[in-house]
């Protein structure tokens, strides 16, 4: 395990000082390189905002249900510990079936809100993601750049155009 953890911190380093070799050629040849944070764009672009709100709002009333279904359960599985002793043993089986029921359909709904979110987040950022590549090639043109890097470990404040992704999502309506 060891060796292999000394591998692996061999090559990402090997790894990153080619890549640092690649970004010193590209500036050294005339390259213009700019750089873009995907996860600030994600997070303050007011139109990944709006997606945010939509989904919220569409997905509330579900997260709601489950919060109710939840308290139900929960309310439910208190009054069976609190009177199980008086009830007969035929009685507190029934409704320990029917408690575990409820929370494996339960469970199952929470499975189904899980993957529905998922799959309209996805879909939500997949929209924002489009127009933010048109705003980089947008700010690649205006400022005369080769060639944009996403998510890059260090990038120089002065090639950093995620600010101005953002302004151009900002303004698309």
């Amino acid at each position: 395990m060891n060796h292999f953890v000394k591998w692996t911190r061999l090559s990402l380093m090997a790894l990153t000082l080619g890549f640092a070799a690649c970004a010193v050629n590209a500036q050294d040849s005339g390259t213009r390189v700019g750089a873009v944070n995907v996860e600030k764009v994600f997070n303050e672009s007011n139109m990944a905002k709006q997606s945010q709100a939509k989904l919220e709002s569409e997905f509330a009333k579900r997260q709601n249900e489950l919060r109710s279904a939840i308290e139900k359960i929960k309310a439910a599985a208190e009054k069976l510990d609190r009177d199980g002793a008086v009830m007969s043993e035929a009685e507190r089986s029934r409704r320990q079936r029917e408690l575990a029921e409820q929370d494996r359909e339960l469970q199952r709904k929470q499975r189904e809100y899980n993957e529905d979110l998922n799959q309209r987040n996805f879909e939500e950022r997949a929209k924002v993601a489009e127009k933010a590549n048109m705003a980089l090639k947008q700010i690649a043109e205006q400022k005369k750049l080769d060639i944009i890097i996403q998510d890059p470990a260090y990038a120089n404040p002065k090639t950093d155009v995620t600010d101005d992704v953002i302004k151009v999502l900002n303004s698309l309506k």
